[in-house]
Formats: structure tokens, sequence, C-alpha cells
């Protein structure tokens, strides 16, 4: 039996053990997928250790770039995006060789294909890891953006920027904080809802609770809403291919 699993700060929120030991049953594959939560990153060299059944993991916040000094190797496009969310374990006797990828982007894309909108601008909601994968889909998908932090550093804008015609340009805002995030539902990122309209669609990168606080304000405002569900999915599907070929 092989073991997987995800490492996170807090990870009662998770979704990926039901989803990938659901994924195991139904392929009839003998494999467990475990929550692994790390006060520290410093505590992945224990993890590792001490579980020498691990053979991959997923990462999430807060730890998809303060993990990339443990990695010895990461993707290009990991490279690229500064963050990584899937890890392949490879073990030689004593020897131990991690290598990073980031998964976020495919999931990100195929959940932007599903909407079949054509988009000009969009406003990434935070700065951590999640929001260099959206920015890179972004990219490649040849639409501009910029970001909105509590604390914007050059090139970045406040949440009080937003007031201004800066957010009404923006026709796709897509939330990458954990704000709103079970169990503080209450909570969304500090954005005007009153400026939102029928022509924005607001993606939150958060499945659980599958309406966010943010989703049901733009939803009033006649906004297209979509969750991070099927970004949850694709991305999981992606690492199982990256993962499968140490197994098999």
């Amino acid at each position: 039996m092989a073991l997987f699993g995800i490492i996170g700060k807090s990870l009662a929120h998770s979704f990926s053990p039901s989803f990938f030991n659901d994924f195991f049953k139904k392929n009839n594959f003998n494999h467990d997928y475990r929550c692994f939560e790390l006060s520290s990153i410093s505590k992945l060299p224990w993890l590792i250790e001490n579980y020498p059944s691990l053979v991959g993991f997923n990462v999430t916040i807060p730890y998809k770039r303060e993990i990339l000094s443990y990695l010895d190797y990461i993707s290009d496009e990991a490279k690229e995006i500064g963050a990584v969310n899937t890890v392949i374990i490879t073990r030689n006797g004593k020897e131990i060789f991690l290598k990073g990828y980031n998964t976020d982007v495919t999931g990100f894309i195929i959940t932007l294909n599903s909407l079949n909108k054509s988009f000009k601008k969009a406003a990434i909601l935070g700065t951590g890891g999640a929001s260099s994968a959206v920015a890179f889909a972004l990219k490649k998908k040849n639409i501009s953006y910029f970001f909105v932090s509590r604390n914007p550093k050059t090139e970045e804008y406040s949440y009080a920027d937003l007031s201004d015609g800066r957010f009404c340009n923006a026709d796709l805002i897509i939330n990458t904080t954990p704000l709103g995030m079970y169990p503080d539902i209450e909570n969304m990122p500090e954005i005007p809802v009153q400026h939102l309209n029928s022509n924005h669609t607001v993606i939150d990168l958060i499945y659980n609770p599958s309406e966010t606080l943010l989703l049901q304000k733009a939803k009033q405002k006649g906004c297209t809403i979509v969750n991070g569900a099927l970004m949850l999915e694709k991305q999981a599907i992606e690492a199982w291919e990256i993962w499968k070929n140490e197994i098999c």
C-alpha cells in the first residue's frame, strides 16, 4: 500500500482525503491519503522520515512557497510560478529525492474554460502561492491582471484602491485568499461589492463552503460565480498522474 497526503498548517477544511480515498476505492487501488498538519515547514524532513510509505503529497496554505528550499527538483513551470502544490518522493535506500510540481495551473485553466467566456482584465485578490499559479494561467490565456493585497508591494494595489475605476475595468475577480473558508465563513475580502454587476465573473478558489460570503454577495449583484471545486478536482487528477508513475 502506498501512502499519499496533504501538508498544511490547518487542514480541517480539506476535502482532499475524501476525494482521493474515494478515487482509490472506485479504481480498486490499495492506497491511503491522509492529512498531515505541520506547525512549520521545518517539520517536513521528520514527516518523510517517519512515514516511509509516503510516496507523494499535496501542499496547501501556507507552504506552497516555503517548500521550495526543501526540493531537489522543481519543474520549469513551478519555478516560473514560484510555488509548488504537488510533491513526489523517490527513495533509494537512505537517499531521498523530492520533486515539486504545480498542478493548480491546469485546474484553474480548466475552470476558466468551463465558463465559455472571454475576459479582458482580472483582479487577483491575494498574493500567496495560489495567486502565482492563477497569474501564470491568466498569462497563458492572454488575460491581463493585477494583484490586490492588504499589504501591497510595488505594482500591487490595496483593497482601498478598488473604489476607483480600476475595479470597474476588471471583468474577472479571483479570490485566492483563505478569507471565507470554513470555519470562518463570515469573512470575505474587503472589496467594494456595490460596484459589482452582471458584467463581472467572480471565482473563489475556496470550495468549503461551496458558496462563500463573497460569492453570495456577488450573486446578489448578478455576477457569474464559480467556486474552487472544479479546480480542486482537476489539479488532484493531474497530481495523481504525476504520482502513479512512481508506484507503477
